[in-house]
């Protein structure tokens, strides 16, 4: 009867055993890898940009035969060169315009109640519901000679000022379109500063402007950072903007490089200029990441 027994235990417990044992490898397997529930997300980077970008950059080469033809072109004509520059100004200024313009609005965002607050971000985050092209259309209407701008000015007795097909233009419609981007980054470092450190400053002594100097810009710098380097970068591949609201003295290289791809259909000239836009980009941001960095450690230790 033991051994009756014993059998049936065995062979009760056995089948729980497998499927205890059969069951472990599976956990550890998801356990081990959970880096393949990325797998989607970086499948369709690959096929949205990074396959696009490789054919954009092999054509440059290639195209109309293999050599660096293209790029000899780019770097003759004084044309190129001079929209070039153009296109890194006119990001600067833009990155420069959001920076004074969101810093006062994120700040405010901080020290409102809550409702108010909801009221601020909600503002922040209608322009992204409306389309591009709309609010750009919207500026052609109140940049022009005889729009709403010109119009008060000369209501108010100074005279009319030209703003549409000018570079100040495209400046003002492209930093509305992305003040949400400056605004957004700088909010998020400004809420998590401490306030009562400003209290602090100005209860020993500090005046309240030499409070806000010394103590809270710098805590503030990497907010300032990140919103200065996502607009700055979006903002030298902006297209729509400048062609609806500039003129030949405003045009920046993605004007070209749609003129050249498809216009004249010359994919290698075109991609060479994506190519040296692209690789400007990354040369300024690697000779302004030591600076970031350090402005962020100076940050952390005040």
């Amino acid at each position: 009867m033991s051994q009756t027994i014993d059998t049936t235990a065995s062979g009760g417990s056995g089948p729980r055993q497998a499927d205890g044992v059969a069951a472990q490898p599976r956990r550890w397997r998801l356990a081990a890898y959970p880096s393949l529930l990325a797998l989607p997300a970086v499948l369709l980077l690959i096929a949205a940009m990074a396959y696009p970008l490789l054919t954009i950059v092999s054509r440059s080469f290639s195209e109309p035969e293999w050599g660096l033809q293209n790029y000899v072109w780019f770097f003759s004509t004084d044309v190129n060169i001079q929209v070039l520059l153009r296109t890194f100004s006119i990001s600067a200024w833009v990155t420069l315009v959001c920076v004074i313009a969101a810093y006062p609005y994120a700040y405010l965002m901080t020290v409102v109640g809550p409702r108010m607050r909801m009221v601020l971000i909600l503002c922040v985050l209608v322009p992204f519901w409306v389309s591009g092209v709309v609010r750009t259309l919207a500026w052609v209407i109140l940049l022009q000679d005889s729009g709403v701008i010109n119009s008060v000015l000369k209501a108010i007795g100074f005279g009319g000022v030209k703003l549409i097909r000018t570079p100040t233009g495209v400046v003002i419609g492209m930093a509305q379109v992305l003040l949400p981007f400056m605004i957004l980054p700088l909010y998020s470092v400004m809420r998590g500063i401490d306030l009562r450190l400003v209290q602090a400053a100005r209860s020993l002594g500090a005046r309240p402007s030499l409070a806000f100097w010394q103590v809270y810009l710098p805590l503030s710098l990497p907010g300032v950072f990140a919103g200065a380097i996502i607009v700055f970068i979006l903002a030298l591949g902006f297209y729509i903007t400048p062609a609806l609201l500039g003129g030949p003295r405003s045009t920046m290289l993605s004007t070209l490089v749609q003129s050249q791809v498809l216009s004249l259909l010359n994919w290698g000239r075109g991609g060479a200029m994506g190519v040296v836009l692209l690789v400007s980009t990354f040369i300024l941001l690697a000779l302004a990441a030591p600076l970031m960095r350090q402005r962020h450690k100076q940050a952390s230790r005040s």
